[in-house]
């Protein structure tokens, strides 16, 4: 299930984004999935998103907007209309190289070929991405390929929540940094930032990753909770490197740090909504359940 990636992490692709939200429907759908978090007469709504979105997914339904148009404060994993000279100081620390590569040059000439033939597939010029470091450059074949399915960064979920609170003047706050996201992915080494990059490059092209953009999607689009959990066990079963990186440290190791900073939320705001990647709720090592462990009030709305 590896390149579940892209929904569950790559905020740094969130960078820029037009209006094209659609406005003032009739009774919005649910979406995603939502929790009621409550402790010593505080409450906080727990919303599951996906970093990438298409035009039919707002507005979002009723509950969440109302519980959003009051909140003391929104809590996301980053905020994509904060600082973008903090997004860009991580990217050049941890995405690029600060000597050697280009990646391509590593690979195997097969894979070099297949590298080749990508970029030209999403019109990406080559000298465009040669100081990626192999993850990032990973991360960007998966957004082109969601691209092209239909799912567009520029209407992540997250974008149009934080949107909604500038707008209104309310304090945005993050529970992690651009720092510590893409430090996660540094800490493979260069062997295994090839085997990421090669297993992309796989994944794109038995169209593994379509299948998987379009599962994720429709069981996000229908607040499917059943659909989210086997998308959860898929990840958890996968055995690829990429698969298992994503499990152990995008997943498991951030959750417990994201219940900490959700708790705190809880603990000095009353009414705050905290929006997170909705494979963060699911499963039992997944953020919802972490917080029951706190002996937090948790309540599923759906």
């Amino acid at each position: 299930m590896r390149r579940l990636i892209i929904v569950i992490f790559c905020s740094l692709f969130c960078l820029g984004f037009g209006s094209a939200w659609a406005e003032g429907a009739a009774q919005a759908p649910n979406h995603g999935a939502l929790f009621k978090i409550s402790q010593k007469g505080h409450t906080l709504y727990l919303f599951g998103t996906i970093h990438v979105g298409a035009p039919d997914f707002y507005p979002l339904e009723p509950r969440l907007t109302a519980a959003l148009a009051h909140a003391t404060v929104l809590a996301l994993e980053i905020d994509p209309l904060g600082d973008p000279a903090h997004m860009a100081q991580a990217v050049q620390k941890h995405g690029l190289y600060q000597q050697g590569g280009p990646a391509s040059a590593e690979l195997s000439a097969d894979y070099r070929d297949r590298l080749a033939r990508l970029l030209k597939q999403y019109q990406i010029a080559p000298e465009s991405v040669a100081p990626m470091k192999p993850w990032l450059l990973a991360s960007l074949l998966t957004v082109s390929e969601f691209s092209a399915q239909g799912y567009d960064t520029a209407l992540a979920v997250d974008a149009w929540l934080s949107k909604q609170a500038h707008e209104r003047g309310q304090p945005v706050v993050e529970l992690e940094s651009a720092e510590s996201q893409m430090a996660l992915f540094d800490t493979m080494s260069k062997e295994e930032q090839l085997r990421f990059l090669e297993e992309s490059i796989d994944g794109i092209e038995d169209q593994e990753q379509a299948q998987q953009a379009r599962e994720i999607a429709e069981a996000w689009r229908h607040a499917d909770a059943a659909a989210l959990e086997a998308l959860a066990q898929k990840a958890e079963d996968d055995p690829t490197f990429s698969g298992k990186f994503v499990q152990k440290v995008l997943l498991d190791s951030r959750n417990p740090t994201l219940a900490a900073n959700i708790a705190k939320v809880l603990a000095r705001e009353n009414n705050s909504v905290a929006a997170i990647g909705v494979l963060h709720l699911v499963g039992p090592h997944g953020v919802p359940e972490l917080l029951r462990k706190r002996g937090l009030a948790v309540e599923r709305i759906y």
